[in-house]
């Protein structure tokens, strides 16, 4: 593997490890990916568990979303390749699983707004917390191919979006870098929080 695959990769590990020690990423759920210089993606294989992945937990597709080495890669990764292919400036994209963006997926139909809050500032392009942002809710859907269409659809008619939610299963959020993503969904989880707490759900 080239020196950029493994740098990646360590990325994505270490990504992984951040996520799943603040709750994020329980049992062998969500999904990290990169794009390398050439177009592929390194992404994380089907079914690991990403409080303890090792570089060969991450593999390579083309920018289709095909494998490259024979292995499985993560079953929405299609909803990676759909950012990566709107979005030319974008080089990681991370789903975790939270238990706040999952109960607020379920508890609203079709959007969240984040509005007036400081922290909206961390999100790339926002200078003032004079703004809001909205986070659409999709339905869940077995039919990757669909969803990822769905959502393409959405963004067509409303950018910029940040993250998007899955209701009853979590959320997507991108980035420059691994580094800029896990920013946003640090920022997310925050507010995320937040709006749990005012709407009278989580008083701890």
């Amino acid at each position: 593997m080239s020196t950029e695959f493994k740098q990646r990769a360590e990325e994505l590990v270490a990504a992984g490890r951040f996520l799943y020690q603040r709750g994020w990423v329980p049992a062998t759920s969500g999904n990290l990916s990169v794009r390398l210089r050439d177009g592929r993606i390194a992404v994380t294989v089907s079914g690991r568990h990403k409080g303890f992945l090792t570089p060969n937990d991450i593999m390579i597709t083309d920018a289709n979303g095909q494998s490259q080495d024979g292995r499985r890669p993560s079953a929405e990764t299609l909803l990676h390749v759909q950012i990566y292919r709107r979005c030319p400036d974008i080089q990681a994209v991370l789903h975790p699983h939270s238990v706040n963006a999952t109960l607020l997926s379920r508890m609203l139909g079709g959007e969240l707004l984040l509005q007036d809050y400081e922290l909206l500032k961390a999100f790339s392009g926002i200078d003032s917390h004079e703004c809001s942002v909205r986070v659409p809710i999709f339905e869940n859907d077995q039919d990757i191919a669909r969803l990822a269409a769905k959502v393409d659809a959405h963004m067509d008619q409303f950018a910029p979006i940040y993250g998007y939610l899955i209701a009853g299963h979590g959320f997507y959020t991108w980035g420059r870098s691994v580094e800029d993503a896990l920013r946003h969904v640090e920022a997310f989880e925050f507010l995320f929080e937040c709006e749990m707490r005012l709407r009278g759900v989580n008083k701890s």
